[in-house]
């Protein structure tokens, strides 16, 4: 996608052939600065403090982690802990654990010596795949949004919850996916943006990657979602996830479930946009069995933003002395899912859903 213009990835190999350049989302949306990482212990901290974010960029991340572990200490003993290491940094995103099992897969029979090009290389078709395949998300999700404009022939407002854009994923985004490519198409679109506390990666990372690419927007705080279902203000819900099911629960950011819950009681569509590699085919119960992160309380208790003249200062917001519990995700039934998009195509939240578009996971 672009930023003045410019075209970018969230992730893309170093100029100096040793390390990865990635955009740092710590300082967006008041600065635009790109960040060098170029050892296991940089892309592992890159990962946890959420210099990058979102399922998908993260599993691209901690693949081109394991190049730079291998390309240290190319052992078995060395692979093993650097897989424990990257897999520990964030809990609920299978792609995480999706990632490095792929390219563990990849270079664990080969010869000590080969393994780190190999584990380069695989890094790089995953970000490759990750491209298609968010972009074929957004050509089957953006049927959904022109339907809606055809039926009406007014501007298609649209609310997601969080930032699962091309921020969170190597370009193009999950959920906002079909947004751009409905942009692209002509037509019209205005997606409600909320802010997404404690981290307010709705107001700072949504919404500056909609205001970069030109798509109309608005930010809103979190508990407005539900009034403007109420008032017709919002045609559907897209939103993404972290982990998904194998019956179709999703895990997204927290207060997701909420927005679900508002948008089934106002007969909202909501819909969750995904790559199947998001899926974790061994898991059925979401609210039982998918693991939720629990963050730092001062994200909930301070705030960091930008004073008038544009230096940055962080403020405590909660009394002194309250503690704050700060769970990072919740789990959205799959009943209170209209449907699944992912890059094979459109899916009821459902087992068999799932199974139709993706028939090879029957044998496994």
């Amino acid at each position: 996608m672009k930023i003045d213009g410019r075209s970018y990835r969230t992730i893309w190999p170093g100029a100096d052939g040793r390390s990865v350049e990635v955009i740092d989302q710590i300082l967006l949306p008041h600065e635009f600065a790109t960040r060098r990482i170029a050892t296991l212990e940089e892309a592992a901290e890159a990962i946890r403090s959420m210099v990058v974010r979102g399922a998908p960029l993260i599993g691209v991340t901690a693949a081109y982690g394991l190049w730079f572990g291998l390309r240290d200490d190319a052992s078995d003993s060395a692979l093993d802990e650097a897989v424990r290491l990257l897999g520990a940094t964030r809990p609920t995103a299978v792609n995480l654990a999706w990632a490095l099992a792929r390219v563990e897969r990849r270079v664990r029979p080969l010869a000590p010596a080969d393994r780190a090009a190999a584990a380069f290389a695989e890094a790089g078709a995953i970000a490759d795949e990750d491209v298609a395949c968010c972009h074929s998300i957004g050509v089957h999700g953006a049927e959904l949004i022109e339907a809606v404009h055809r039926r009406t022939g007014r501007v298609v407002n649209i609310l997601t919850h969080c930032n699962a854009g091309w921020l969170a994923t190597v370009d193009w985004g999950t959920a906002l996916a079909p947004i751009y490519v409905a942009q692209e198409a002509g037509i019209p679109v205005h997606v409600w943006v909320d802010e997404t506390r404690p981290r307010n990666q709705g107001a700072a990372l949504t919404a500056f990657e909609l205001g970069a690419h030109g798509v109309p927007h608005t930010v809103i705080v979190d508990n407005a979602g539900g009034h403007l279902m109420q008032h017709g203000m919002v045609d559907l819900c897209i939103v993404g996830t972290d982990r998904t099911t194998a019956r179709g629960d999703v895990a997204n950011k927290i207060g997701t479930y909420l927005k679900a819950l508002a948008a089934q009681d106002n007969g909202v569509p909501f819909y969750v946009a995904l790559p199947s590699s998001t899926v974790d085919w061994s898991l059925e119960d979401g609210v039982r069995e998918i693991p939720i992160e629990e963050r730092s309380e001062r994200e909930v208790t301070h705030m960091t933003g930008a004073r008038e003249d544009g230096t940055l200062a962080t403020v405590r917001i909660a009394a002194p002395g309250s503690p704050a519990a700060n769970p990072a995700f919740d789990v959205t039934p799959a009943r209170l899912v209209t449907a699944l998009i992912t890059e094979r195509g459109i899916t009821p939240a459902s087992p068999e859903g799932l199974l139709a578009l993706f028939p090879e996971r029957k044998a496994a």
